[in-house]
């Protein structure tokens, strides 16, 4: 698996992003708002840019930090003898709850919110959306991630497995698909579904900051930052952030220079409605 860990990955995510975006144009929750062509080719040609900056400046990943780990000894996961399979999950739980910490400090921290604008910039929301990450957000991210991989010692099957779970939920969670409600109900109790983490894309501040996580909902639920459903409905809520919402800043360009040139003084961790 671990040799093969980049076609891994890159297969499950052109398999998903595949079936997400066809079942949006069978059962759509929403209608967009803008250009899908116009989105859709600035959302992926970010996607192209991130994954060039992370295999120019991390070749090795995650999965590269998990083997220094193993060799090294270090991290709580490698000092406490474990079976196979249970070390796995609970790796897994663990690296998603440091990814949903590291989702609220990037909305309570102005600084890391102004990287984190580009993704609530989006107007819409759907499969590509999930991947509309400013670089430099993603490469603290990597990061953040490497100082928990070392601190944890998680296996290196762990955090692959993590990894294409991470990436397909969020491509999940972000789609633009309509599930009946009793279904949602049942589904949101084991992962962040569309319905769910759509409220977090609200234009709504408070709705804004709540339902952080990306894969596994239990975080938000124990941790106060649950919302069950946006106060508009899914059909009529505003998407995105009210002072960007204008299409032209859909342009790449602007994309990348949006941390730069909007100011986050009113940054939703300190702003109320």
């Amino acid at each position: 698996m671990l040799e093969h860990e980049s076609i891994i990955r890159l297969g499950f995510f052109l398999g998903i992003f595949a079936v997400m975006g066809c079942w949006e144009l069978i059962t759509p929750c929403r209608r967009l708002t803008a250009s899908k062509i116009r989105r859709w080719t600035n959302n992926l040609l970010i996607v192209v840019i991130n994954t060039l900056t992370v295999r120019i400046l991390f070749p090795t990943a995650a999965v590269g930090m998990a083997l220094l780990a193993a060799e090294k000894g270090w991290g709580l996961l490698n000092v406490i003898a474990l079976p196979q399979g249970l070390e796995v999950v609970l790796a897994i739980i663990a690296l998603d709850l440091a990814i949903y910490l590291q989702h609220v400090l990037f909305h309570a921290i102005p600084a890391l919110w102004q990287l984190h604008m580009v993704h609530h910039s989006d107007i819409d929301i759907d499969v590509t959306t999930g991947a509309r990450f400013h670089p430099v957000e993603i490469v603290l991210s990597i990061l953040i991630k490497f100082a928990v991989i070392l601190m944890l010692g998680p296996s290196a099957t762990a955090v692959v497995i993590f990894e294409v779970l991470l990436n397909g939920a969020a491509m999940f969670n972000h789609s633009n698909i309509r599930i009946p409600s009793r279904i949602d109900r049942v589904l949101r109790l084991f992962i962040v579904t569309p319905d769910m983490h759509r409220v977090h894309h609200s234009v709504i501040k408070d709705e804004t900051n709540s339902n952080f996580g990306f894969n596994l909902p239990w975080w938000d639920r124990l941790l106060g930052t649950y919302r069950d459903q946006p106060r508009l409905g899914h059909v009529n809520m505003e998407i995105g952030l009210k002072p960007l919402r204008d299409p032209a800043w859909l342009t790449l360009p602007r994309l990348l220079t949006l941390p730069f040139s909007h100011s986050a003084r009113d940054y939703p961790m300190n702003r109320s409605d």
